[in-house]
């Protein structure tokens, strides 16, 4: 989305109405889950709910009515729904729903979703914070700023630095704000380069 989710939810409704008759349920679950991320950052809660179940059922219909699809969308699963459904609902402010969402998506092998996974522990980082368990937010956040400092992700980091604000005199809010500035610092001076 890159900062324009107005832009996003025209683009996942323009990819799903031109090809709902010919596209994979796959690939149009995948359409709508983008929607609803998109509507989630506009704060737009009913949209983003009426998308995602588009996204389940038509998941929902691809597993249950294999057919031809494109290798490249197999790994969209329910469980892979699932957790872009907690970062939806921590968008949407709605923290309980998202750790219960977070309860149906299948872990991750680090080594081969680096990224995602060191991503993934920034929103659980961000959703029990909203949730006021700053115990539960340092172990994600110290758990991303240790993953991410290896592939150069820092607006994530970033941004669980900021949540943790109303903490920041909380000696492991200040120990967790100094590891992330030494993650992100080298990443961004070897980015200038």
């Amino acid at each position: 989305m890159r900062g324009y989710p107005d832009e996003a939810v025209d683009m996942a409704q323009g990819a799903y109405d031109r090809t709902h008759r010919r596209a994979a349920p796959r690939v149009l679950a995948f359409a709508k889950l983008v929607e609803a991320r998109a509507h989630a950052r506009l704060g737009d809660a009913r949209c983003a709910a009426a998308a995602l179940v588009s996204s389940e059922r038509l998941l929902e219909q691809a597993d249950a009515e294999p057919g031809d699809e494109p290798a490249w969308i197999s790994y969209y699963t329910p469980a892979r729904m699932a957790a872009d459904a907690v970062e939806i609902h921590r968008d949407l402010g709605l923290p309980a729903a998202a750790l219960r969402w977070n309860n149906r998506a299948a872990p991750m092998v680090q080594s081969a979703y680096t990224r995602s996974v060191g991503l993934h522990m920034t929103v659980l980082a961000t959703s029990h914070l909203q949730n006021r368990d700053l115990d539960q937010a340092l172990a994600h956040g110290q758990r991303a700023v240790t993953i991410l400092s290896h592939v150069r992700s820092t607006d994530y980091l970033v941004g669980v630095v900021r949540a943790m604000a109303p903490w920041r005199r909380d000696p492991r809010v200040t120990d967790l704000s100094h590891l992330t500035h030494r993650a992100i610092v080298p990443s961004t001076t070897e980015t200038a380069r």
